[in-house]
């Protein structure tokens, strides 16, 4: 039978006794931040391995549309733009999923620099309010990222390279006679009119197809152009993902 603390009129040696005992020793809060830092590491390698299957889910569905695009040329170039659209949905779980992995991590590297690297090798000039910060964020745990930041962060260290790949494929695709229906011999399109044609979408104008791929690449160009300043572990020189 347990005790039930919250019920109103409990005296304070049965509340004490329901709670579990505060380390008091040093040896004893050794082992509990030890016990700590095992558990936050591996929460966090939990959330980096969600990370990770998101990309490998993007890279394949890269690779998947491609292939599927460029080895004949009855494939319409819209799947190509269908994967684009595919890679952005990824892109934005796996920032949500970014978010939640940064938490963690900011913990992890708190007790890494400031304890452990402290035994190791003490310096006089080492934080001593990381406790403080480390027991903020466990009593109420907030994102420290915001949603835009982390899906910049993801843009630019990963899937900027996968819209570019989709942007040159769906170019060679909508450029190359080789690769349309009619299967001309010719190495590469005659004339504009000819691209534009190429790119009709349904009932959209391959005019208006173009000038939306080029205004959705203007925006990823802007993502990964635009840098904020960079604070603490994330300035100049230091590892982070």
């Amino acid at each position: 039978m347990t005790t039930d603390i919250s019920k109103p009129g409990l005296d304070e040696s049965a509340r004490k006794q329901a709670t579990p005992p505060l380390p008091l020793t040093p040896v004893e809060i050794t082992n509990t931040l030890a016990h700590y830092y095992r558990g936050e590491l591996g929460r966090m390698t939990s959330w980096r391995d969600r990370i990770d299957r998101t990309s490998n889910w993007a890279i394949t569905v890269v690779a998947a549309l491609l292939s599927l695009s460029l080895s004949t040329p009855t494939a319409h170039h819209g799947v190509l733009l269908f994967g684009i659209m595919l890679i952005s949905l990824l892109l934005l779980i796996e920032a949500r999923r970014y978010r939640f992995f940064d938490i963690y991590r900011a913990r992890v590297r708190q007790v890494e620099k400031n304890y452990f690297a402290q035994i190791l090798s003490p310096e006089a000039n080492s934080a001593r309010d990381w406790g403080p910060v480390v027991a903020s964020s466990l009593r109420k745990p907030t994102f420290l990222l915001t949603y835009p930041d982390a899906v910049q962060r993801r843009l630019r260290r990963n899937y900027s390279w996968m819209y570019l790949i989709m942007l040159l494929a769906w170019a060679l695709k909508i450029t190359t006679p080789k690769l349309q229906t009619e299967g001309s011999a010719l190495a590469q399109a005659h004339s504009w009119t000819y691209v534009i044609d190429n790119a009709v979408l349904g009932p959209l104008p391959g005019l208006v197809v173009i000038g939306l791929v080029l205004a959705f690449y203007l925006a990823i160009l802007y993502g990964v152009l635009r840098r904020e300043p960079d604070k603490g572990e994330f300035i100049h020189g230091e590892a982070h993902v």
